[in-house]
């Protein structure tokens, strides 16, 4: 059976951006996790169609004439409907005969508007690793099967690990300071939070309750990296690293046993700092160089109302942890958040400039699908909403999401507050200089292996090449 995944998310890249550094250097992990668990099945003959890769709509229309699957599987989030719903559109014109299926957290939250679309001819619902293989035997031997499929929860260590050749780029972190090569991985699933603006999406799709790795099964997959492509820093993807001290104690501990030294980067609360900075100094001696820290707003108001567990104190004093550690903070905020005003918008601006961040995020509130705020603002008459690419979250390019927001001060608040400070500035600039001389040498070794094999997988080459001594 031939199988085609398709990754679909150009709502902020547009097509052909294979050679833009953060666009396309980052992999799904959810597509890469239900290739290794087709494969773990037997069911090998899968291929990826990334749109960031391809030209244009013709370009996809070659590429999916060329491999004609029997089944075409689109992964989506909310701003990327349009697209997956064209992808769709072009196969049935290919081949009507071919089977068409989405999954991930749009069709798992908005599952009725996907079964509108009549060229959808089954919907996966949750997670799904165990319910696709065996929905493609299933196909595979000639038996229906029904249109909307739930998912089943598996136990975090059963889980494969990831494909990680099934897309066609090397992982670039998402800043200069840290060496290649780079990996990201999951060390568990779910969120335990019930912040308003997100939740309770994630519960809808990972359960109620963190599904976490064993420390053992996750340091098992770090050997398997550092074996296979020889990394030298990598990225927790977990939505919350930090939610069970006792197991980041324990992964600490072995981490170091095993010989890792390899920087690391994570997301964490201001409220998990603050009530457990002995688990900080821990995890900054086994390699924490830096931490995604979702803010949100310096606004006490504003904090209570969307549940975010924090106040402004709680963000001001976690700031000082980190940076009593020398742990670097990527600081995630929001502007435009239901009910703010602009006053209370200029306290988070100047809540970053308080904290001095490494490197600040700023997005503007939108009424996610799954959300708690999507139904507020739907019953309160507020969401400006209207296509589902306007559920992207870029204050520099992005229209208007509720009503009563100015949005021409807000939009000037996240430039400010994304503005660093000439300290930090000068900080970025020289260790953008050093990195880019330490991964020089590691660049022209993996550039010329990719010379020599043109027609494999970057993450193959870089396989081979590590295998062979040469990388």
């Amino acid at each position: 059976m031939k199988i085609a995944l398709v990754y679909p998310s150009i709502y902020d890249s547009g097509f052909n951006t294979s050679g833009r550094r953060i666009v396309f250097n980052q992999i799904h992990p959810g597509l890469c996790y239900l290739s290794a668990a087709c494969k773990k099945e037997g069911l090998e003959d899968i291929t990826l169609i990334d749109l960031r890769t391809l030209t244009g709509w013709d370009d996809f229309r070659s590429k999916a004439a060329e491999i004609k699957p029997d089944i075409a599987c689109v992964t989506l989030m909310s701003p990327d409907y349009r697209y997956a719903a064209r992808c769709i559109e072009i196969v049935k014109e290919i081949d009507p005969g071919i089977k068409t299926a989405v999954g991930g957290y749009h069709p798992t939250i908005a599952t009725d508007e996907m079964a509108k679309n009549a060229d959808i001819d089954y919907i996966f619902v949750g997670e799904g690793e165990i319910a696709f293989p065996s929905f493609l035997k299933r196909v595979e031997a000639g038996k229906a099967a029904e249109r909307i499929i739930r998912g089943e929860r598996m136990d975090a260590d059963a889980l494969p690990f990831i494909d990680r050749e099934l897309f066609d780029c090397l992982e670039l972190p998402y800043d200069f300071f840290l060496p290649l090569p780079f990996v990201t991985i999951l060390a568990g699933r779910g969120c335990p939070y019930n912040c308003r603006f997100c939740a309770p999406a994630s519960k809808t799709m990972h359960g109620f309750h963190v599904r976490r790795r064993s420390v053992g099964n996750v340091i098992e997959e770090l050997k398997s990296l550092r074996d296979t492509y020889g990394f030298r820093s990598m990225q927790f993807w977990d939505d919350c690293f930090s939610e069970n001290k006792d197991w980041v104690m324990e992964f600490c501990s072995r981490y170091k046993e095993e010989g890792f030294v390899q920087p690391f980067v994570c997301q964490m609360r201001a409220d998990n700092i603050c009530k457990n900075p002995d688990m900080m100094k821990t995890l900054k001696s086994a390699g924490l160089a830096m931490v995604s820290i979702g803010f949100e707003s310096g606004n006490d108001r504003i904090l209570k109302f969307i549940n975010k567990g924090a106040t402004l104190k709680i963000n001001l004093m976690a700031s000082r942890i980190c940076g009593s550690l020398g742990i670097k903070i990527w600081a995630y905020h929001m502007f435009g958040l239901t009910t703010e005003t602009n006053d209370e918008a200029l306290d988070t601006v100047r809540m970053i400039r308080k904290i001095r961040p490494y490197r600040s995020s700023a997005a503007f509130f939108t009424p996610h699908p799954g959300s708690h705020f999507y139904e507020y603002c739907k019953k309160e008459g507020l969401s400006l909403v209207d296509e589902h690419d306007d559920f992207a979250r870029h204050p520099e390019e992005d229209s208007p999401k509720i009503r009563g927001i100015d949005y021409n001060f807000m939009r000037e608040a996240a430039a400010i507050s994304k503005r660093p400070s000439s300290g930090v500035r000068l900080k970025i600039r020289l260790e953008r200089i050093i990195a880019h001389k330490a991964n020089k040498p590691f660049k022209a070794r993996l550039e010329k292996e990719m010379a020599l094999n043109p027609s494999l997988n970057k993450m193959a080459v870089l396989r081979l090449a590590r295998q062979a001594g040469r990388i």
